[in-house]
């Protein structure tokens, strides 16, 4: 037994090893795009924060989710957050399965580099969205009365910088079209819709998006239009990017073994190839014969000798 276990976990880490390497590989090709992602969620964390300074509480509005749906109340408000969490940690964790399983479709760099488009995509139209209307919060804190519904002035740029964090990231006001968690949400799900295996979690997490929505709903933290518009503006930038963006190699039999091309990798076979063209020579290696030009035209070997040939007659 011992030395079973003794196996398989040099397996594994030799498969840890080799996925690392891999890995590596990309994100060297890749880093811009990871990085610039990143870096625009912090931008939207900011763009936010000073939504906030703006919002101004008033009644809440008339809405039919909250007509429809019973208010669950402040101290049941976890439920939604502890479900996002677990789709947000589960997602994660999926993307990193090819350090550890034999089987694998996806690359963890390419994946999280199309997520990141996504995100960022959607958070931009967002960004535009809750600035062009503030509408007063439905959410406990941001009603009036709450000492948190109106921020003051920030007093320096370190201030505004670090936005309160954690507690400005969790309890803000005023950036409500359209929520973020259900473009998290949504993209997580979408991606897992083309790039799973598993059928079941596929119909899983369509059903725990749709429960994600009311929750949300019935925990006042976001107007029934703030999901909804979420729902349908995700799934067409989805969409058309995925259209737009390279497709990922795939990884399943004997390519799961291939490391894909980088970009001076496609760009040095692609002038070789021209190189080749140019001289007269196929791409198929059986038919790379000396090809030489005579008379502005292309001849090979047989060819050449025949026209030699025809020459010395001629003289």
């Amino acid at each position: 037994m011992s030395l079973y276990i003794g196996r398989e976990a040099s397996k594994l880490w030799k498969r840890i090893c080799a996925e690392t390497t891999t890995e590596i590989n990309l994100l060297a090709d890749n880093w811009k795009y990871i990085l610039g992602g990143l870096i625009f969620q912090y931008i939207h964390g900011l763009a936010a924060r000073g939504v906030h300074y703006l919002h101004r509480p008033g009644p809440i509005l008339q809405d039919a989710g909250f007509f429809l749906l019973p208010e669950l109340g402040q101290d049941k408000s976890y439920i939604s957050e502890t479900l996002f969490t677990s789709v947000f940690l589960s997602f994660i964790v999926w993307t990193f399965h090819p350090f550890i399983l034999k089987s694998k479709k996806i690359y963890t760099v390419l994946v999280w580099c199309r997520v990141l488009a996504f995100l960022v995509a959607s958070q931009f139209l967002r960004i535009i969205t809750f600035y062009s209307t503030q509408l007063p919060g439905p959410n406990y804190h941001c009603r009036e009365g709450s000492k948190l519904a109106r921020l003051p002035h920030p007093q320096s740029l370190v201030e505004v910088l670090l936005m309160n964090f954690p507690r400005g990231m969790t309890h803000g006001c005023g950036d409500l079209i359209f929520s973020s968690h259900m473009i998290f949400t949504l993209v997580f799900v979408l991606t897992y819709q083309k790039y799973g295996t598993k059928r079941c979690i596929k119909q899983l997490g369509w059903l725990i998006a749709v429960v994600l929505s009311l929750l949300i709903i019935a925990s006042r933290k976001h107007y029934t239009v703030d999901v909804v518009v979420a729902w349908y503006t995700v799934n067409l930038v989805v969409f058309f990017l995925d259209k737009k963006l390279p497709e990922l190699p795939d990884r399943t039999g004997s390519a799961s073994l291939l490391l894909p091309l980088s970009t001076k990798d496609k760009d040095s076979k692609t002038r070789e190839e021209n190189h080749k063209l140019l001289n007269g020579n196929s791409l198929d290696p059986a038919d790379w014969r000396q090809r030489t030009q005579v008379n502005g035209k292309i001849l090979d070997d047989a060819n050449l000798v025949h026209a030699d040939a025809t020459a010395m007659n001629g003289a």
